[in-house]
């Protein structure tokens, strides 16, 4: 396989799961982990197809191809600790932001963000869990915020299993069904839709409370 192979593979793992399994057999549970670790360690891996993977990893559990139990805990010890990788990234660049007093740098308006993720953390993490390209930077951005470590594990271990047990369970018991199969990512776009909508519905109350009281 060579890498615009696998690079394709990773982008469309809709398609390409099934023949994974076929060739390489046991290997596949290598891949899934591979590809959740590195989406949720690294913010520039962002486009990885998390959601869609845990779905179509479901529907292939249900079929008898691979161990639906073996799977959820692969996935939830990836992203787990991918998570953790990003977090101690951003601590680690959170800690010289802190420390240095660069003058471009809004000090006021850095404890500020430290404080909401130590006052409205834990739900970010959890929420984000099932939101694209924010489940990639909340871990990031936590560590540059200085969340503590153990506040950050222990949201960060939940959101992972609420998001690895709901959507491979949504995998192993509507991946099969021919309309789900055939329109997953319209599926995936409601999911995303469904997420997000909350989160910008309460960031706009916000916004407009702020603006009543000027």
């Amino acid at each position: 396989m060579d890498f615009t192979h696998f690079f394709d593979l990773i982008l469309h793992v809709d398609k390409y799961l099934g023949e994974v399994i076929q060739n390489y057999g046991a290997l596949v549970y290598v891949l899934i982990g591979a590809i959740v670790f590195c989406e949720t360690g690294f913010v520039v891996l962002f486009f990885f197809p998390g959601d869609t993977l845990l779905f179509i990893g479901g529907a292939f559990c249900a079929s008898g191809a691979i161990s639906v139990w073996a799977l959820m805990g692969l996935l939830v010890v990836a992203a787990v600790s991918g998570s953790t990788l990003n977090y101690w990234i951003g601590s680690f660049i959170g800690h010289k932001v802190f420390t240095s007093h660069y003058r471009w740098l809004d000090q006021d308006a850095l404890a500020k963000t430290h404080a909401f993720y130590e006052k409205y953390g834990g739900i970010t993490m959890v929420l984000s869990r099932f939101i694209p390209v924010v489940r990639s930077f909340a871990p990031f951005v936590a560590g540059v915020s200085e969340m503590t470590f153990t506040k950050f594990q222990t949201f960060n271990i939940g959101g992972a299993v609420l998001w690895v047990a709901l959507l491979v369970s949504a995998g192993y018991f509507f991946g099969n069904i021919p309309i789900f199969h055939d329109h997953l990512n319209t599926i995936v776009l409601i999911g995303v839709g469904v997420a997000v909508v909350p989160v910008a519905a309460g960031s706009l109350w916000r916004f407009g409370k702020k603006l009543a009281r000027r």
